[in-house]
């Protein structure tokens, strides 16, 4: 169950990137950005509210609430990449740097999250999707990669946090200080950087589209936090970014056909050599278990 709602999380986040995208055409990258908090903390805030339970409950370690600062980090690295490199070398790069931390997290426990040791006989699987995310990179430029790797690792450290505090706390919780504390970093990000867009729009002057959906990716955004904070504590770091990951890039896909009616075969094979260097590493730990099982 927790592995298909780690597709889930990815199918979502394709379709909250589309509509993000509309949004950001809309208003420009920080103002956008402040508008998907605003909507996703009303959202929360309404279901926490309902559900009755305490915003602010007893306090944890001050890093746990980290995830939602970080967060801005990834849209504002994502936003200085695109146009310097492709944008299958951003989704392929971020895997990448997903990758390493999710092994690294696995490996050492990192966060507070669950040990799953990484075994020599995964190098065939992480040879094929290290192949994968190879084959989508089309374009280099360095500063571009690094950020572009970054951002992979650091969504990660966020996912981690959110979902230690979602436990420590509840998972409507924690997706309400996400939303909380990504706010009170996206507004100064937008006063400090919002203003050298050519589509800057003051908050006096904002005007709603009538392309209502556009707004809706707050509310997905919310649902993605949510399915991930339930899903993280649960399956180890590094299969959740490759689950996300093959749910994003096959809805990516079927998105651009059918809006662009353009096929990328490049992401295609990228993508589908990763769902097979998962469905590797997924069969030989299924192995691993029953051994172990027989041998107790």
């Amino acid at each position: 169950m927790y592995y298909l709602f780690s597709l889930l999380t990815g199918i979502l986040i394709s379709i909250m990137v589309a509509i993000n995208g509309g949004l950001t055409q809309e208003y420009g990258v920080y103002t956008a950005a402040v508008i998907i908090h605003v909507v996703g903390l009303i959202l929360i805030v309404a279901v926490v509210a309902i559900k009755r339970e305490r915003f602010f409950p007893q306090m944890h370690p001050w890093f746990l609430y980290l995830g939602g600062a970080l967060g801005v980090f990834t849209t504002v690295s994502n936003n200085f990449a695109f146009g310097r490199i492709s944008v299958s070398a951003i989704l392929a790069l971020g895997l990448f740097g997903q990758s390493l931390a999710g092994i690294a997290v696995d490996q050492w426990g990192l966060f507070g999250m669950q040990r799953h040791r990484f075994t020599k006989e995964k190098l065939i699987g992480l040879l094929l999707i290290l192949v994968g995310i190879g084959s989508m990179i089309t374009t280099f430029e360095v500063v571009a990669v690094v950020v572009s790797f970054a951002a992979g690792v650091n969504i990660v450290i966020t996912r981690s946090l959110n979902a230690k505090l979602a436990d420590l706390t509840s998972v409507r919780v924690g997706t309400f200080y996400n939303y909380l504390i990504g706010l009170l970093v996206a507004i100064p990000v937008f006063f400090i950087l919002g203003t050298q867009e050519t589509a800057f729009v003051a908050f006096s002057e904002l005007s709603f589209s009538p392309s209502w959906y556009i707004y809706l990716g707050g509310v997905l955004g919310v649902c993605v936090v949510l399915l991930s904070n339930i899903t993280a504590v649960k399956i180890s770091a590094f299969y959740l970014v490759l689950l996300i990951f093959v749910g994003q890039v096959f809805t990516g896909v079927l998105i651009d056909a059918v809006i662009d009616r353009e096929l990328s075969a490049r992401i295609l094979v990228g993508g589908i050599l990763v769902a097979i260097g998962l469905i590797v590493n997924l069969i030989l730990d299924n192995r691993r278990i029953q051994n172990a099982s027989h041998d107790s």
